[in-house]
């Protein structure tokens, strides 16, 4: 699991006092899809040691054909998404990043 290091800067009577406090990196949301994905479809990504994983739910009434989109790479495969169902697409870390779900 990746950490994230938040920066907390607090006044004191004797100046200003800076401290680190490490906390664990949350799965990345989006309220609002990006991608093509109607708004009824929520994306995510988990971030990994090794690799990144990119989600679409599908929460809208009816089925879809959905793809994970990556910037500077290949996206994930077209597949089909019953309503409730999930689909994701697995990249190696680096320079790939997550851009949500289009229909396909």
């Amino acid at each position: 699991m990746r950490t994230t290091l938040l920066t907390v800067i607090t006044t004191a009577s004797l100046g200003v006092a800076t401290s680190l406090l490490a906390l664990p990196a949350a799965a990345s949301t989006s309220a609002v899809p990006a991608g093509n994905a109607p708004s009824c479809v929520t994306v995510w990504q988990r971030t990994g040691t090794v690799t990144k994983t990119g989600y679409a739910r599908n929460d809208c009434g009816y089925t879809m054909n959905l793809k994970i989109v990556w910037a500077h790479g290949v996206d994930g495969s077209c597949q089909t998404a019953r309503p409730g169902a999930t689909i994701s697409s697995k990249v190696p870390r680096g320079p790939r990043n997550f851009d949500g779900a289009n229909r396909c």
